[in-house]
């Protein structure tokens, strides 16, 4: 176990520095200016250029400027945001309770539908029950993110005019506003996720009810609820378990379409504005964030993985 442990920290390390390479030279090939946005875009003088350039440290050899810009991650500074001059950090500590809230209601909706679509699925297979859980996790996986966002604004919000359309309610100013404006972009975020864990969890409950020690539970006159539950359930939802790991990646990514569609200040909306704005240090420290946490969650999944099924072996 030792030794996967470390292989697998190696790989994240090697991951997280290969991140950081890409974005960096994705930044530098960018259309756009900098610079040009530090001085102003109309008007600006040769020399005003120039000088927003060195201040930015954009007249240095590129190896140069990813050394200082890696040294100053390393330390915790992500520099200032070129459009706004504030602080990265600040940047993102003011919008990441709401990306955090969205993610973790997405994940809640995700697994309230798909693991009960899931067991019903299973539990009547090849019946119009199992055929019509199997079009809703379909749908959910073949419909674009953005269309049914507003599909849903138009109709919950316009049509029956039940949620908001749009727009953020923090909870300190009204914790029920705040609940309504979640449901439309959780729904819309974790419809994916919950369609993959619907499907993955039918496939495990099937091949889990097949098996000798449920037949024996049921045998030894376990109620059905039991048999379903301890036995069955518990088994099959060790693959569930590495199936949300690898979608969390997924969903977020997928929280810069749900903030702007649903118009959310949170952090996927502030990294669309920073990319249409040339504000490469935001967009940096967003993309090498973004990495840091898929990587962790997936290192996370794979050593519980080893923990939650005993019968799995690394070589």
């Amino acid at each position: 176990m030792t030794g996967f442990l470390v292989r697998r920290l190696l790989q994240t390390l090697v991951t997280l520095f290969m991140v950081t390479v890409i974005t960096f030279v994705l930044c530098q090939v960018l259309p756009g200016d900098p610079a040009l946005a530090r001085a102003g875009s109309e008007g600006a003088s040769k020399e005003l250029i120039e000088a927003a350039r060195k201040d930015l440290g954009l007249d240095q050899p590129l190896p140069v400027q990813y050394a200082k810009w890696m040294g100053a991650m390393l330390t915790g500074d992500f520099g200032l945001s070129t459009r706004s001059r504030v602080p990265v950090t600040e940047l993102f500590a003011q919008r990441l309770p709401v990306t955090l809230e969205v993610l973790v209601f997405a994940v809640i909706y995700a697994l309230a539908l798909g693991i009960p679509l899931g067991v019903i699925s299973a539990l009547y297979a090849n019946t119009w029950i199992d055929t019509t859980g199997t079009v809703i996790a379909v749908t959910g996986v073949a419909m674009p993110q953005y269309f049914q966002g507003m599909l849903l604004i138009l109709v919950l919000s316009v049509w029956l005019g039940w949620l908001p359309a749009s727009g953020y309610v923090p909870p300190s100013q009204g914790l029920w506003a705040n609940l309504l404006g979640m449901v439309m972009p959780a729904i819309t975020l974790g419809s994916v996720v919950a369609a993959e864990v619907m499907r993955q969890l039918r496939s495990s409950m099937l091949e889990v009810l097949g098996e000798e020690y449920v037949q024996t539970a049921r045998a030894k006159g376990v109620s059905e609820s039991g048999v379903i539950l301890r036995h069955a359930l518990r088994n099959a939802l060790i693959p569930v378990v590495t199936i949300i790991g690898m979608r969390i990646g997924r969903l977020i990514g997928g929280i810069v379409v749900i903030e702007v569609v649903f118009s959310m200040p949170g952090i996927g909306q502030l990294l669309m504005n920073s990319v249409l704005n040339n504000d490469f240090p935001v967009v940096q420290a967003g993309v090498l964030m973004v990495a840091v946490v898929v990587t962790l969650i997936n290192l996370v999944t794979d050593v519980s993985y080893m923990f939650i099924d005993p019968r799995i072996r690394h070589a």
